[in-house]
């Protein structure tokens, strides 16, 4: 058995995991992120401890601890070097966990851990394959041969900030035209508000007054009513993702990219549009072609994926 922690800026959630990636049960806490470094690794201490009671086990029974956190790690050490929205800059998370529990702890960036937990229960052994998150930014994990590549300094496979449009919209990471700024669910939010100011009558506007904000899911649920506007938005939105993906492609010609985030729920519309724009210009239209699907294990593919560190 083993356990996978994914720690969020909300909240921390914890699994045990069995040698197969199969979740058996979760527990979790809020993070409380204004807090000391310290009082959340306890937090992650007191989860491992209560999940090994609830299932009959004691923390010595348990092979490995696994961590997702968002930011920048280095996983060697099992030091955070920086992470957003938490207190932890230069900590070192999983020594600390380690010299308390006495068992093996591994750290990696979250995006990382949700693509090794979507590839040990649906990579079907794929010698490359990759995840991409769609969500406040654009994510991504790259396996090869059923390892996670992150280059020489951990930092690999950022893959949103490839460049879509050259010197188009500011991403956060300071540099004009990124994936990211196209493709995220951050950006879909914002063509939305710009579509719904040049359509001010359509559905789009009618479910912004209503709920009183701009999610990821309005101009789909316009777009499903009829509302040509928001289908525009959807079919452009998903030309941008489409692109990066090409690019990845590209680069790696994998057997898999799966498409995760919140926003790929959507599941065929948003993915049949993606399949149109990619068969039309991928480049590989000769030879076997990349499978592109949705993701299927949402908030639990951290989890898993963190577990999974440990085999």
């Amino acid at each position: 058995m083993y356990i996978g922690i994914d720690l969020g800026g909300t909240n921390i959630a914890a699994g045990l995991v069995d040698e197969a990636g199969v979740l058996i049960n979760t527990l979790s806490t809020p993070t409380e992120s204004e807090r000391k470094s310290e009082k959340i690794a306890d937090d992650m201490i007191e989860l491992v401890k209560k999940l090994a009671e609830y299932n009959g086990y004691t923390t010595s029974d348990i092979n490995g601890i696994g961590i997702g956190c968002p930011g920048t790690v280095n996983d060697e050490t099992g030091e955070i070097l920086y992470v957003p929205n938490l207190n932890m800059d230069g900590f070192n998370l999983a020594g600390y966990i380690k010299d308390t529990l006495h068992c093996n702890v591994h750290l990696a960036n979250d995006a990382d851990c949700a693509a090794l937990g979507e590839y040990t229960v649906t990579g079907n052994g794929a010698k490359t394959f990759i995840l991409i998150t769609l969500g406040t930014g654009v994510g991504g994990g790259v396996i090869i041969n059923g390892k996670l590549y992150t280059g020489f300094n951990g930092m690999g496979a950022e893959i949103g900030h490839i460049t879509l449009v050259h010197e188009g919209v500011e991403c956060g990471c300071g540099k004009k035209g990124c994936w990211e700024a196209y493709a995220s669910v951050t950006a879909l939010r914002r063509q939305t508000m710009d579509a719904i100011k040049k359509n001010p009558h359509s559905i789009m506007s009618e479910l912004y007054k209503k709920e009183n904000k701009i999610t990821g899911r309005t101009a789909f649920d316009a777009a499903k009513q009829g509302d040509e506007a928001a289908r525009a938005v959807v079919e452009q939105y998903a030309q941008y993702i489409a692109g990066g993906i090409i690019s990845v492609e590209n680069i790696f010609q994998p057997e898999c990219i799966v498409i995760g985030g919140g926003i790929s729920k959507e599941g065929d519309y948003l993915l049949n549009p993606i399949m149109e724009y990619v068969n039309k210009y991928r480049f590989n239209k000769h030879l076997k072609q990349t499978e592109i699907k949705v993701a299927k294990l949402f908030n639990d593919a951290g989890i898993i994926g963190a577990a999974m560190l440990c085999k």
